[in-house]
């Protein structure tokens, strides 16, 4: 059995524009200590993170502190127009039509459909490589929640938005081969 925590970012800096350089805030920095407490008893073997800076912070206290060198995954990035910068109001009505037409895109986007699709792919790398191991991979909220969607076509629009706010976020997902067996959602604020 392959075990794969999903690590969604902690709280990250909207001020910064660049999706790429945007860092944690102060509290984020502070909650990703609920990463590590959660993985310390999980005899993680790889980590894996997306280029993004906030995902990269995420995982890095824990990393560091066991040794565990952070694998950059270009293809775990988040779904190329998504922004911190939107309002609640102009934000949520735009992404409900990503899901409710996996197809959906508007000029020069990707779909819901292509995020999946690059996020698996990269994901069942990862599982043919790395059987059998306890892996960390920091990503971001509409990227695992299309992974999610994969596995279970009953995780929807409604379900990213329960956990929209949950900064970070952990789900532990247990692998036979490329068959999902389980899925755990965590919810790193609760003990």
């Amino acid at each position: 059995m392959t075990t794969v925590y999903f690590i969604r970012h902690a709280e990250a800096n909207s001020c910064i524009q660049d999706p790429f350089s945007r860092p944690l805030t102060e509290k984020g920095l502070r909650d990703r200590s609920l990463v590590t407490d959660f993985l310390s008893d999980k005899k993680i073997d790889l980590a894996f993170s997306s280029p993004y800076r906030r995902a990269i912070e995420t995982i890095s206290d824990f990393t560091e502190k066991n040794g565990i060198p952070i694998k950059i995954i270009e293809d775990f990035r988040e779904h190329e127009t998504i922004s911190d910068n939107y309002c609640d109001a102009d934000y949520f009505p735009f992404i409900q039509k990503y899901w409710e037409n996996k197809n959906y895109k508007v000029p020069g986007d990707e779909s819901i459909g292509d995020l999946q699709k690059r996020n698996i792919l990269a994901l069942e790398k990862i599982l043919k490589e790395y059987k059998n191991k306890n892996i960390i991979i920091a990503t971001h909220g509409m990227a695992l929640s299309s992974i999610l969607n994969y596995y279970d076509p009953s995780y929807n629009y409604y379900s990213f938005l329960a956990m929209v706010k949950m900064k970070p976020w952990i789900v532990a997902m247990t692998f036979d081969d490329f068959v999902n067996i389980n899925i755990e959602y965590i919810n790193s604020f609760v003990k």
